[in-house]
């Protein structure tokens, strides 16, 4: 029986690259992105099915999770890739789009893992990797929003890592650094000139399917050019004086 995987932000950049790599070990892939075009003719190269829609609308998730079902009839891997990049001035501030920004980098996340989790579970298990960014982990002041919901996605894995892994769902997040995909298209040269590597999208592609495996609960793949990815680990916080453990909720 073969792995099936649904991949976000698949037509080009990062999400194609893992379609690729997945589809050369043997993996049936559902690809959903907003270019229908380029979803449609990347399904055709690895024999994939694919769904144009927008991941900021619940339904989008949903119906892509529904195509996995009917047409291979099970899930095991959720890479949630697609990602937008902020760019909202705040002295100029433009709701709409904020709101666009935070749909396709949050709201696409957390719709997605709510679709994909009943299908994962009835498959048996799987697991989810996310696409965050070093700018999930760190500040980043060139794009603020963008820093935001790149915390956010960091946020929802860490916090889902442990109920999930009692359904056999792995949860974790890649942060690379600067990837040469459509999303730096417009600053690629500064990078060049500067004489900064850029990582390919092959690269995060191999850390994406790295996570997918990795036993650590929430694991945080840090993905720099030249370097193997490592798992990010926080320092922790103080706890309250006294040493009192929190009480259990729920």
């Amino acid at each position: 029986m073969s792995t099936v995987a649904l991949i976000t932000g698949a037509a080009s950049g990062i999400g194609a690259a893992v379609a690729r790599r997945l589809s050369a070990g043997g993996v049936r892939c559902v690809l959903v992105d907003l270019n229908g075009e380029g979803a449609e003719r990347l399904a055709k190269e690895v024999d994939g099915a694919w769904l144009a829609a927008d991941v900021s609308a619940e339904e989008a998730s949903l119906e892509a999770v529904a195509l996995a079902e009917r047409r291979f009839g099970r899930l095991d891997l959720v890479h949630l890739n697609a990602g937008i990049s902020g760019q909202v001035d705040l002295a100029r501030f433009d709701v709409a789009r904020y709101r666009q920004v935070v749909g396709v980098n949050v709201d696409g996340v957390v719709f997605g893992i709510r679709a994909a989790v009943p299908l994962l579970a009835r498959s048996g298990g799987g697991a989810i990797v996310a696409t965050s960014s070093l700018a999930g982990l760190v500040a980043y002041s060139g794009d603020p929003i963008y820093t935001m919901t790149k915390h956010a996605v960091v946020g929802i894995v860490r916090g889902l890592a442990e109920p999930l892994a009692a359904q056999n769902i792995r949860i974790g997040a890649v942060c690379p650094g600067f990837t040469d995909t459509p999303l730096v298209a417009e600053a690629r040269q500064t990078f060049v000139n500067a004489g900064f590597p850029l990582l390919t999208a092959e690269d995060v592609a191999a850390a994406v399917e790295s996570a997918f495996y990795s036993e650590i609960p929430g694991n945080l793949l840090i993905v720099q050019p030249g370097r193997p990815p490592v798992p990010y680990r926080y320092a922790g916080v103080p706890g309250p004086a006294g040493g009192q453990r929190p009480p259990r909720t729920g």
